[in-house]
This record gives structure tokens, C-alpha cells and sequence, in this order.
């Protein structure tokens, strides 16, 4: 796994204390792609997390970016979120 999963996993980890974290570096799926030219990554993150109850969508996503802000600008150029309650999990997202 690389550094960049680590770190991205660690900051998450710390700071939505998650029933699950799921991270996906899709970054081989848009080879030529003229913004991963730069060297930054496209990723997918799946948290389940306390922090998302009574919180919509937006403020779901202004969440996790905050948390990865720094690497927003050099390490991430894309990040699909899905950001999930624990009462919003349902045996099919398991």
C-alpha cells in the first residue's frame, strides 16, 4: 500500500473515528488524463463514520476535505466521497 493511502487512511482515521474506512487508489484508471500528469492521485474513500449523523451531503464532503486540505493541493487531484451514518448502513452497503 502506498505512503499516500497511509497518510490519507491515518488522517481519516484520527479524525472521524470511522466503523469503516475503505480507500481506493483509482489513479490507473485515468492514465493520460491530463490532471494526473502532475503526479497526483484520483481516489475513492468510503467512511462510515458518527460524525456524518443529522449532516447532509455537502457538509459530509466539507468534512473530509478539510481533514486532507494539505494534500488537496499536491497528492489528491480527485476524490470521490462517500460518506455514510451508521444508522444510513443498510446490509446491501456493508
Amino acid at each position: 500500500m502506498s505512503d499516500r493511502i497511509e497518510q490519507m487512511r491515518s488522517r481519516l482515521t484520527a479524525t472521524f473515528a470511522p466503523l469503516a474506512c475503505q480507500l481506493e487508489d483509482e489513479s490507473h484508471l485515468h492514465a493520460g488524463h491530463a490532471g494526473a500528469a502532475s503526479g497526483a492521485g484520483h481516489y475513492t474513500v468510503r467512511l462510515v463514520s458518527d460524525r456524518f449523523e443529522g449532516l447532509n451531503r455537502v457538509a459530509r464532503h466539507r468534512l473530509v476535505y478539510d481533514c486532507l486540505r494539505d494534500m488537496m493541493t499536491s497528492d489528491i487531484h480527485a476524490l470521490n466521497i462517500i460518506a455514510i451514518a451508521p444508522s444510513e448502513v443498510t446490509q446491501d452497503s456493508k
